[in-house]
């Protein structure tokens, strides 16, 4: 079971050290004694639960608890204020920014274990929920759902950062005719074997490959520039090519191939923005599919690329399942 993290947020470091001697053995603990270096670790490496001061200078608990609502990509974690404000309106006002609970100084230590483990307890569901939810059933990938959230998100920070971002869309090649010719049964399992091909290519945890739907998969590539996106496509073909899998009802090859359809959106693509007036997310995957058809139509068991947004029709590179 995977340690849970604690991050704590006081000013007084007085204070995180006695919250930290109660917590010790709960989970793993992190600290920040200002809101903005708070936010700062949180966006390194987002916590299971936040213990926050309300009162503190610079950027006060209350403002840390609505910046974190306002991001997606914290917006799901608890807080507990452990606060010496001890009001009806002050508890109210955490309350109404998101806060899940409220502890007012000085701590009762069996209180603080008992609404820490709670919240942790809350949270470990939660997510498994999130999980189940966003899980194809068939591949064990994420599925259409996850992935339309983790491209929202993605597409975000890269205009934020200036980062590169890229999208792979993968058919496999001929499927109907595997599926007659082998049966449903064994399609299922083709499906299942070229998920875990796609999964064992993937070359940083960021990376996120899900089920588009059918026999067609996407993989989103953080921060992954041209260059890096042909690499993971090259590695994909390269593992199914070492998977062997027999396809003898395809008119490409003797074994199960896919096509591949690269999309890129970077520093090059963000310099051409006047090509196209409003970039959105549907127009990284308007260019992956349209490389996509591309590499199909140059034969099948390659990739194509395309940038977001390019003046160029895509580009097939030759053949990925060659040797």
């Amino acid at each position: 079971m995977r340690t849970p993290e604690l991050l704590l947020v006081d000013d007084d470091p007085a204070m995180i050290q006695v919250m930290a001697k109660v917590l010790h053995g709960i989970g793993r603990l992190r600290f920040a004694t200002s809101g903005p270096l708070a936010l700062q670790k949180m966006a390194e490496l987002p916590p299971d639960l936040v213990l926050l001061d309300g009162d503190m200078p610079e950027m006060d608990g209350f403002e840390v608890c609505r910046r974190m609502k306002a991001d997606p990509a914290l917006q799901d974690i608890p807080v507990i204020f452990v606060t010496g404000m001890s009001s009806t309106a002050e508890e109210l006002h955490g309350l109404e920014v998101g806060a899940s609970d409220f502890i007012t100084k000085p701590i009762s230590e069996p209180l603080l274990i008992a609404r820490t483990r709670t919240q942790l307890r809350v949270k470990a569901l939660t997510d498994q929920l999130r999980e189940v939810a966003a899980t194809d059933g068939l591949t064990g990938l994420s599925n259409r759902r996850a992935f339309d959230e983790a491209l929202q998100r993605e597409w975000a920070r890269a205009q934020r950062s200036g980062r590169p971002l890229a999208l792979l869309m993968l058919d496999v090649d001929h499927f109907k005719a595997y599926n007659d010719h082998y049966g449903h049964p064994a399609g299922d399992d083709c499906l299942r074997q070229v998920a875990q091909c796609l999964q064992a290519s993937m070359q940083r945890r960021t990376d996120m490959v899900a089920r588009y739907g059918g026999e067609e998969f996407a993989a989103l590539l953080p921060e992954t520039d041209t260059p890096g996106a042909h690499g993971v496509a090259t590695a994909i073909h390269g593992q199914l090519h070492a998977l062997a899998l027999p396809h003898q009802a395809s008119q490409t090859a003797p074994q199960v191939t896919v096509s591949i359809g690269i999309g890129t959106f970077g520093p090059r693509a963000l310099g051409w923005q006047a090509d196209l007036a409003n970039p959105d997310p549907a127009s990284l995957v308007k260019a992956a599919d349209s490389a996509l058809y591309a590499a199909k139509a140059a034969g099948r068991a390659r990739s194509a690329h395309q940038d977001v947004p390019d003046a160029h029709a895509a580009t097939a590179d030759g053949p990925g399942a060659a040797p």
